[in-house]
């Protein structure tokens, strides 16, 4: 079964918190802990992974926090996966991974697994964050 890692799940539910917030909206880590039930712990690296990479932009001071870089409409699920895990890939070969596979040039299935490669990305592209978080609700 093809699944996303743990990260990548977490990194879905704490970004569709800020989805379905009003705009603007700054969510601290306990925040998003609190809402999601997911640990304080897991919710900070979560956070500090996506600021890193550009989705999620961090403020300091007492009414700190974090929020979205863009609107959750411009922001595909592709990104989230990749910001969190690194480039998708199914295979040792795929386009987007360094790959040490030995068999690489002489591989039956490379040209079909890169194939599949960027159609799934293609269809995660297609996602936007707006679309996985469902209706705006108030925080």
């Amino acid at each position: 079964m093809f699944r996303l890692t743990r990260q990548a799940d977490y990194g879905l539910v704490v970004l569709s918190c800020f989805a379905r917030a009003a705009g603007g909206t700054v969510l601290s880590a306990r925040e998003i802990a609190e809402t999601t039930g997911l640990t304080h712990p897991t919710v900070s690296k979560v956070l500090k992974l996506l600021a890193r990479e550009g989705l999620l932009k961090s403020r300091r001071g007492v009414h700190g926090g974090y929020t979205l870089h863009r609107s959750a409409s411009r922001i595909s699920v592709v990104e989230i996966i990749t910001a969190l895990e690194g480039p998708i890939g199914f295979t040792e070969c795929s386009d987007a991974v360094d790959s040490e596979c030995d068999l690489e040039d002489s591989c039956p299935v490379r040209t079909p697994a890169r194939r599949l490669d960027r159609i799934v990305r293609k269809a995660l592209d297609e996602v936007s964050l707006e679309e996985m978080a469902g209706p705006a609700i108030a925080v």
